[in-house]
């Protein structure tokens, strides 16, 4: 079926599929609407789902972890503060190994407060052993949702699942979607039928018990162990939602790479903006390329590897400051999965859009020029930089 929604209309349309049995919730800017849409999904009686509003996102994620421990299966949303306030909360969700599905909004963490878009809040909870997939537009964000409850419920993994769209820019622009049939969303997700529960009397247990350190490691290791396994688990996913949406989905997205030279590894919405500028520069004859990073945890460091084996200069694009003097997340990963490659190809940071600072078809020309001319010198240095902001003397 075609529609035309905004991204948050886009994700609570697919937990409205779902059918969840429980949702936490509490607003924050800019994933308010997505609650919002789904709460009067839930006063219509469309959905049979429990909606609890509570007084924090802190509370969001504990109704979330006691609600999937029962047995049941739970979802929430935020973003931003809202995210950090659940942090101690994620950990706990994760380690007890409850496949909660949680749609974040991506929104700068403060200070200063900012209401737009990076990733920051989603990249400060990057360890905390949920799984992490992240959405170009509209159509991404409504899939990834749907897809992220038969990869966290898997038994070979039971994960919580992060879905994750860029706030204001995907969550709230409008555009053409393709929406499955609501009967074949719910055979595809299934019922929730985890082995063990709080209410199964047969066999009475415990969540969330004090872990000494004959045990703590052993939960962390078989926690390790879920997170490998969830690799194999989203790509015979997506082959399945592949075979009733007619969408392909794997662990990142080629774009033009086939013959690349020069390359960009980027993530979310800008991802597009950037495949603009790959195909101007293929008009002038520069083997230009991209490689959009899906699924950021697991992070698919030898498939990554093996995709970029063949280039010679590639700029990692980081929407978040990691604030480790070098260079930013997304960097981080992609350097250390190029290290064991016995041709490197050369490797620079770009850190940009920082608190929703815009970026244009021709900052990505110029992030390309740069890199043909590393190509040609092998000069990198400065390896980490910023692009976008003002100089210090333009500030007052």
């Amino acid at each position: 079926m075609k529609s035309r929604l905004s991204g948050n209309e886009a994700v609570a349309y697919a937990m409205k599929q779902v059918n969840p049995d429980v949702m936490g919730a509490f607003p924050i800017t800019p994933s308010t609407e997505i609650a919002e849409y789904f709460a009067a999904y839930v006063a219509n009686g469309e959905v049979n789902t429990e909606f609890v509003t509570v007084e924090s996102e802190h509370s969001s994620m504990s109704v979330c972890i006691a609600a999937q421990a029962a047995g049941a299966r739970s979802v929430c949303a935020t973003s931003s503060c809202g995210l950090a306030l659940m942090y101690e909360l994620l950990y706990v969700a994760a380690s007890c190994r409850l496949p909660i599905t949680l749609a974040c909004v991506n929104r700068a963490l403060s200070g200063p407060i900012n209401i737009n878009h990076d990733y920051s809040d989603s990249m400060g909870a990057r360890d905390s052993g949920w799984i992490q997939i992240y959405a170009e537009n509209n159509q991404e964000a409504y899939d990834n949702f749907i897809m992220a409850i038969p990869i966290g419920e898997a038994p070979e993994v039971r994960l919580p699942v992060m879905t994750c769209m860029d706030g204001f820019i995907t969550s709230h622009a409008v555009e053409n979607i393709e929406l499955l049939d609501t009967g074949v969303v719910r055979q595809f997700v299934g019922e929730y039928s985890p082995q063990h529960y709080l209410l199964k009397k047969e066999n009475p247990l415990a969540v969330g018990p004090y872990d000494i350190s004959a045990y703590y490691m052993e939960h962390k290791v078989q926690e390790a162990e879920a997170m490998k396994a969830a690799k194999a688990r989203i790509l015979e996913v997506a082959k399945e939602f592949e075979k009733i949406s007619g969408r392909r989905y794997g662990l990142f997205e080629e774009y033009r790479m086939e013959d690349a030279d020069l390359a960009l590894v980027i993530m979310g919405s800008s991802a597009g903006t950037g495949k603009t500028a790959v195909d101007k520069l293929r008009e002038a004859g520069i083997k230009a390329g991209l490689v959009k990073i899906r699924v950021f945890r697991p992070f698919p460091g030898e498939e990554l590897a093996q995709t970029l084996a063949g280039t010679r200069a590639v700029a990692v694009m980081d929407k978040s400051e990691g604030f480790s003097a070098n260079g930013g997340p997304l960097f981080a990963e992609t350097r250390s999965a190029l290290y064991d490659l016995k041709q490197r190809p050369y490797l620079i940071n770009i850190v940009y859009g920082l608190g929703g600072r815009d970026i244009k078809v021709e900052d990505f020309e110029q992030v390309f020029k740069r890199l043909a001319s590393i190509a040609e010198s092998g000069d990198i240095h400065p390896v980490y930089s910023h692009m976008g902001h003002r100089t210090k003397g333009a500030i007052a």
